[in-house]
């Protein structure tokens, strides 16, 4: 069987769907809990590399990280994911090189859509729209950035501050929402 018809025989069969995403959540929380030795750092990401993400070479891996779903992630060479952060990549994110993500740090590129009145939350349905973090970035603690944003080369973006729009390359920013606090020199 092929990689595809797989899928769709999985998709036929909530049960045995449901186990293999347990499972698959069972396991990365596992690996994913290990120290950043650098032995571990390779099995962590060979198993993303499974899963479909592209990984460059040295990332790190704090312990706690959660990144889900694997696909439609691109991450660049000597990027360090801190303690607890939560990465959702299902809408597509690309990380460029040397780009340090603070603890805590949380990047969404998929998010629920808000129902009409009087519709059902679970219903609604998702949207996907993908984030890209160019090279030489510094995500601070607690960042959330939000799907569809773009985060220009050499920025800064301080501690617990909120991603809503693209930030500009050598931009450093902070807040709630993220505004601009001065330029890189």
């Amino acid at each position: 069987m092929q990689g595809h018809e797989v899928i769709r025989w999985l998709a036929r069969r909530p049960r045995v769907k449901w186990f293999v995403m347990v499972s698959y959540e069972a396991a990365m929380r596992c690996l994913f809990s290990l120290p950043r030795y650098r032995t571990f750092n390779r099995l962590k990401s060979a198993f993303l590399r499974l899963n479909g993400a592209r990984i460059g070479a040295r990332a790190v891996f704090y312990p706690g990280a959660w990144i889900m779903p694997g696909r439609n992630l691109t991450v660049g060479d000597d990027v360090d994911f801190a303690l607890e952060v939560l990465v959702e990549s299902g809408g597509g994110i690309q990380i460029g090189d040397r780009v340090l993500i603070g603890y805590r740090t949380q990047i969404f590129s998929a998010n629920h859509i808000i129902p009409a009145a009087g519709e059902q939350v679970f219903s609604a349905g998702r949207v996907a729209k993908g984030v890209v973090i160019e090279s030489d970035v510094w995500l601070g603690a607690s960042c959330i950035v939000l799907p569809g944003v773009r985060i220009g080369a050499g920025a800064v973006v301080g501690a617990g501050s909120v991603v809503t729009k693209d930030i500009p390359a050598m931009a450093v920013v902070a807040g709630n929402p993220a505004c601009l606090v001065r330029m890189r020199r």
